[in-house]
């Protein structure tokens, strides 16, 4: 029997409601565990104890009084650091933000607190978000609950461990590169990369009055895959001026059972290979859905060039990445450029115009990345859901060099450290909601995650699909070291 720190948030919020466990008892079973426990993982790195504690009571007071707050009535959970919590610090992971304390809550947060959630802390992030480990000067290295030695993603690294730990009922994290969706797979839980757009940016940032840059979206990760579709019904849809004009109205899914899906399996690919028991997962995953009566592919691929493709996502997105680069260090990128051969078309090559791509450049890229999503829309019209790898490898252990001094062993073989960006960028790059649903345990006793993808606005197709293979498949397991 799954112990109550382990439950979905859709079930704790039901037996707080019930009166089984009251807010109080569930919000002290999570503080005594981060106190007892976090001490080995580093994933709650902000605690807003007495706070939380104060807000169960209300809670609580509350239920006696008949009143409902919301669908997550009396929910503990933690937050991403990145988002802005009242009176707290908000840093990236950088230093020259460690003083940057809000006066107020964020978007995101006052969106869960009107569902009825309250905060315990917030979870451990990469130096500017930027890493597929989590780790920084202020706050130190998060590890995976699974094997501590090992990273748990990033950058939504301390949300995904803080969930598959038992330290928190749910989780919102943010992603461009796959940054809510790698640390799902790593850690073994449920995380959703909605359709961009329709998750507001806004209190997800270091400086108030941002406007959405490209790429990057928020979204839930969770112990289950209808806890993410709760939280994304609190989480999406237009504020202020937006809310002027425009409602969000995501349709429901086209299908009821599995039996009913057209599925194309991208298992693998010999731009970005993944390990063969990753590879044989997305595959076993094809298999068992065809003899459950869906209609599966193995071969069927979106019309458009792979490397090109690639190309385009890694110009747009270090586009975004480069943003704030101090001038000098511009020019020194510049003088690169100017000295590359324009048929260089290297990984290196690609990283170093894109921190500088003219803005005309942008939009040329930009046009390119139009016929993608076209072409993935007439993909979409065939088939219902793709299933797809996240990451190259299981969780790998930590490593804190140079970006460009580390690799990844993928089947015995020399992988380049962010070949494996290939699987998160092509589905954010085209703006498609995915949802990474667990699969298991690997050989060596670590989760394997995979994408579900499907076309724009079909997040509760992703979200249902991940809900229904479960019941085949399995779903969230707790490490067990954190039974």
């Amino acid at each position: 029997m799954t112990n109550l720190h382990h439950l979905s948030a859709v079930e704790l919020s039901a037996k707080i409601k019930s009166k089984e466990v009251s807010s109080l008892e569930l919000t002290e079973l999570y503080i005594s565990r981060i106190e007892k426990l976090d001490d080995k993982v580093n994933s709650v790195v902000v605690r807003t104890f007495d706070q939380a504690i104060e807000d169960a009571k209300k809670a609580d007071l509350a239920i006696s009084k008949g009143e409902d707050l919301g669908p997550l009535h009396g929910l503990p959970m933690t937050i991403k650091e990145s988002y802005v919590l009242k009176d707290q610090k908000t840093t990236w992971g950088m230093p020259e933000f460690k003083d940057n304390v809000a006066s107020e809550d964020g978007l995101a947060v006052k969106r869960f607190r009107n569902a009825g959630a309250h905060f315990i802390g917030k979870t451990n992030v990469p130096l500017q978000l930027s890493d597929f480990q989590s780790y920084n000067e202020i706050y130190g290295t998060t590890g995976n609950p699974w094997n501590v030695t090992k990273t748990p993603g990033g950058s939504s690294g301390g949300s995904a461990a803080a969930l598959a730990a038992g330290f928190t009922g749910l989780e919102a994290g943010s992603d461009i590169g796959g940054s809510i969706r790698n640390p799902a797979h790593y850690c073994g839980v449920y995380g959703h990369k909605p359709t961009y757009g329709i998750v507001p940016m806004s209190g997800h940032e270091l400086v108030s009055d941002m406007p959405e840059g490209d790429l990057s979206v928020c979204g839930p990760l969770a112990r289950s895959a209808e806890d993410l579709s709760v939280a994304l019904n609190i989480m999406a849809g237009p504020y202020g001026r937006e809310a002027n004009g425009w409602k969000l109205d995501l349709h429901e899914p086209n299908f009821k059972e599995l039996k009913d899906l057209k599925v194309a399996v991208w298992a693998t690919d010999e731009l970005a290979p993944v390990s063969q028991e990753i590879s044989d997962r997305a595959i076993m995953v094809g298999e068992t859905l065809s003899k459950l009566g869906s209609t599966v592919s193995f071969d069927a691929r979106p019309n458009f060039d792979k490397e090109l493709a690639a190309i385009n996502y890694q110009t747009l997105l270090n586009s975004v990445m480069s943003m704030a680069l101090p001038p000098e260090e511009v020019q020194k990128i510049q003088n690169i450029v100017n000295e590359l051969d324009e048929n260089d078309m290297s990984f290196e090559a690609v990283t170093a115009r894109s921190s500088v791509l003219p803005h005309r450049e942008w939009l040329r890229a930009n046009i390119y990345r139009e016929s993608l999503k076209i072409a993935w829309n007439q993909f979409f019209e065939s088939w219902d859901i793709l299933i797809c790898p996240q990451q190259a490898t299981t969780a790998f252990d930590h490593d804190h060099r140079k970006f460009s001094e580390r690799t990844l062993q993928v089947n015995n073989e020399e992988q380049p450290y962010f070949q494996q960006i290939f699987w998160a960028g092509m589905i954010v790059n085209s703006h498609l909601p995915s949802t990474v649903f667990p699969t298991g345990p690997s050989n060596d006793g670590l989760p394997i995650g995979l994408q579900a993808v499907s076309g724009c606005y079909k997040d509760r197709s992703t979200i249902k699909f991940a809900s229904l293979i479960a019941n085949e498949i399995g779903g969230f397991i707790p490490p067990p070291d954190f039974a």
